[in-house]
């Protein structure tokens, strides 16, 4: 039986990317990212099924539907019911949700298995899942401060253009269209990995045993920052909400992002840096 962690840790990145990309379809309606995602999908369905194989021809009955192998094989099924929904129907949104289910049992029976080794020695598993978590929130947080920027670009040349304002930054600035495109895709990039993020945190807490720590200021407004970039993609997809108020929605969500660091190092009880 593999024991180090490094592969499970390679299933656990490529199920985030695939639901990523099944993220960026869904709110863009991107058949390229659809495919993408589908592949690795469809990639981490057959490490799940190469694995559930050699535990079935390896190990006693007894052992094959240990707790381990039953959550592992919770997992599969999740993820083989939305590859058949992904090939036969267009829920894309039941899809994202099922597999965001998947990949927290997944992590959850990953990192509580005492079997599984650390890929550094160093380490402890713990660590590993931390790692991962810590990781994955980093970038989203790195993909609002984009968008933010972006945002910024857009409000200000909007508020240029509109006041008759000609100014030879303006020429090095993109167009609105590029601008509000590119805060766009940023954060359609950051919301699904803080998501995952905030999912991998949440089985930290579980193995911790600590229940109280999900009330832990960091986690809440880890909650409301989600909801903000929730209710920005909202806006623009459903809404059709002006550019220059969803470039001002989107800087004030990214103030959030900000509290949510204040929160971290000040007020979180084991989110501290220093």
């Amino acid at each position: 039986m593999v024991t180090k962690s490094w592969l499970y840790d390679a299933i656990i990145y490529i199920y985030a990317l695939s639901l990523l990309f099944y993220f960026s379809d869904f709110v863009g309606s991107n058949r390229s990212a659809k495919r993408m995602g589908a592949g690795l999908l469809s990639f981490v369905w057959v490490l799940q099924t190469v694995y559930l194989i050699y535990s079935l021809i390896e190990h006693n009955r007894a052992d094959a539907y240990s707790l381990f192998e039953t959550l592992f094989m919770l997992s599969w099924l999740l993820v083989t019911v939305s590859l058949i929904v992904n090939r036969f129907f267009r829920i894309e949104l039941f899809v994202f949700f099922v597999n965001v289910i998947g990949f927290a049992v997944l992590a959850l029976n990953f990192f509580s298995n005492p079997k599984v080794s650390p890929t550094l020695a160093s380490w402890k598993i713990s660590d590993e899942l931390l790692f991962i978590h810590i990781s994955l929130s980093i970038t989203s947080y790195a993909a609002f401060a984009i968008a933010a920027v972006f945002s910024f670009m857009y409000w200000f040349l909007h508020r240029q253009l509109k006041g008759k304002k000609w100014s030879k930054l303006m020429q090095r600035l993109p167009s609105l269209d590029r601008t509000d495109q590119y805060a766009y895709i940023s954060v359609i990039m950051g919301a699904p990995l803080l998501l995952l993020g905030l999912s991998l945190g949440i089985v930290w807490i579980v193995l911790e045993g600590d229940m109280r720590l999900l009330f832990d200021p960091k986690v809440i407004n880890s909650w409301f920052v989600l909801l903000a970039y929730g209710f920005y993609l909202f806006q623009r997809l459903l809404l059709k909400t002006p550019g220059d108020k969803l470039a001002l929605w989107n800087l004030a969500a990214f103030l959030i992002v900000a509290l949510n660091i204040v929160f971290a190092n000040f007020y979180s009880t084991f989110h501290q840096w220093s």
